[in-house]
């Protein structure tokens, strides 16, 4: 019997149109990438602790291509997307689920946050590994943008909408690593704090690095005096936490 199909969480649609908007955002000067910078950073550090010198690599969604440029000065043959819906577009029953496979280093980088089908997508991940091959996930995870949080609670009053995505935890990390079937698996996370002067400059950020709203059944807009009472919650140089969390496992 065929298995049922994921619910649908995220909207395929609002996701393409967020990446529209990501893409031209980075085009422009003094564009923020700072969180893609600090994964990227996390993984050349992993990579380096754990001595694994890939040969053929796959990176899914660095579009600072920073990482599989390091890669490639290792001696690394790498193989580069940046589209979201990688995992999703892709069926299980396909024995070689994705294009070039194997890998025996595959990396994918805040994609994984929106996939409706997230045990999927790591059994592909898991799938597409040569024996011994190594692979990391980092996204934003459970616990960040608090006050972001509390603002939105407070403009919707007793009646609140969603608008922030649901996240995952370190423990429902390593369940999905277990169920998808990664050998030694480790989750973990790390804080990445942020300043910003107001509520615009959040939401602005958040535009620009590909994190804007793609829940399928979302809030209606923000009035004007819901967005007043929203900057107001947020406040004035306010130091905002991103919770970044990475899966780590291997084929054997």
């Amino acid at each position: 019997m065929r298995a049922a199909a994921p619910p649908v969480i995220f909207s395929p649609a609002r996701r393409m149109a967020a990446r529209r908007r990501f893409r031209a955002a980075k085009k422009t000067e003094n564009s923020p990438h700072y969180l893609i910078d600090d994964m990227v950073a996390d993984i050349i550090d992993r990579l380096g602790f754990l001595r694994v010198t890939p040969l053929r690599a796959l990176v899914v969604g660095d579009w600072t291509y920073e990482l599989g440029n390091w890669l490639e000065a290792q001696g690394a043959e790498v193989f580069r997307t940046d589209h979201y819906a990688v995992f999703d577009e892709l069926s299980l029953d396909q024995e070689q689920p994705l294009p070039f496979a194997p890998f025996d280093f595959i990396a994918s980088l805040g994609t994984l946050d929106t996939a409706n089908d997230l045990p999927g997508a790591l059994i592909h991940i898991r799938n597409a590994l040569t024996p011994g091959g190594l692979a990391m996930a980092s996204f934003v995870g459970a616990g960040s943008l608090q006050g972001l949080r509390e603002a939105m609670l407070a403009a919707d009053g007793d009646r609140p909408a969603p608008r922030l995505h649901p996240a995952v935890d370190v423990r429902a990390g390593g369940q999905l690593l277990q169920r998808a079937g990664w050998a030694d698996p480790v989750v973990d996370s790390r804080s990445l704090a942020v300043r910003f002067s107001s509520l615009d400059s959040l939401v602005a950020d958040l535009r620009a690095q590909g994190l804007s709203n793609c829940l399928a059944r979302h809030g209606p807009a923000l009035t004007r005096q819901q967005r007043r009472i929203a900057s107001e919650a947020f406040g004035y140089s306010t130091t905002e936490t991103f919770e970044i969390l990475t899966l780590t496992g291997w084929k054997r």
